[in-house]
């Protein structure tokens, strides 16, 4: 199907009708798939096609308070079993990271922890960088998950093959997410989300195997 709202710009934000055109887009997925078994179907079979799973930090990663200490730096509280999700993902051969507006040293030490191969901050456009993690990973949309919890964010959200929100998001993101988590960003909500794509390729169980065998 022809999307009505195409820019004529691909690195430009989304124009109304585009972010209009998206909830249209959710909303008629929602009535064709109105009952939850139906839904978590949609869910898996989108979750199936993923190769990288893209976040951002704020209300993501962190619960989105943002601590200021004496030397200017901000100060982030991570959570571990968000990392461990993001380890297996690695290890069952997907790529995981970040695109983020602001700039931490939190954030850079956090992603080399967790050796995530797209790490953007200062990202002004994340539509540009989604482009060109397109562009130099070879993948499509649709190969793409993305987790983001405010407007800014939208911008992805509505053209990812995989649309997560914490359960923190506003109601806007939340509208337009395919798959809203249970728990909220910085308490396990990327871990839900990782468990989620794993599981639905198949390979959550045998991750789990390996790690009991140990």
């Amino acid at each position: 199907m022809t999307n009505p709202c195409s820019p004529a710009n691909p690195g430009a934000y989304p124009s109304d009708c585009e972010i209009t055109e998206g909830y249209r887009t959710r909303a008629r997925e929602r009535t064709q798939h109105s009952d939850s078994s139906c839904e978590s179907l949609v869910v898996r079979e989108k979750a199936k096609e993923i190769q990288i799973l893209l976040l951002d930090v704020d209300g993501v990663m962190t619960d989105g308070t943002i601590h200021y200490s004496g030397d200017k730096d901000e100060g982030k509280s991570f959570n571990t079993q968000d990392g461990f999700g993001l380890r297996l993902l690695q290890e069952a051969g997907l790529d995981a990271g970040l695109i983020t507006a602001r700039r931490s040293g939190a954030v850079a030490r956090r992603a080399d922890e967790l050796k995530l191969r797209y790490t953007y901050q200062g990202s002004s456009n994340k539509l540009a960088t989604l482009n060109e993690i397109l562009k130099t990973s070879g993948f499509k949309p649709y190969q793409i998950a993305y987790m983001g919890d405010d407007w800014l964010d939208l911008c992805l959200l509505s053209r990812v093959g995989l649309a997560l929100a914490p359960a923190n998001a506003v109601a806007a993101v939340k509208e337009t997410a395919h798959y809203v988590t249970s728990r909220p960003g910085g308490a396990g909500a990327v871990r839900e989300a990782c468990e989620v794509i794993l599981e639905a390729k198949g390979l959550l169980a045998g991750l789990l195997q390996r790690y009991m065998s140990r």
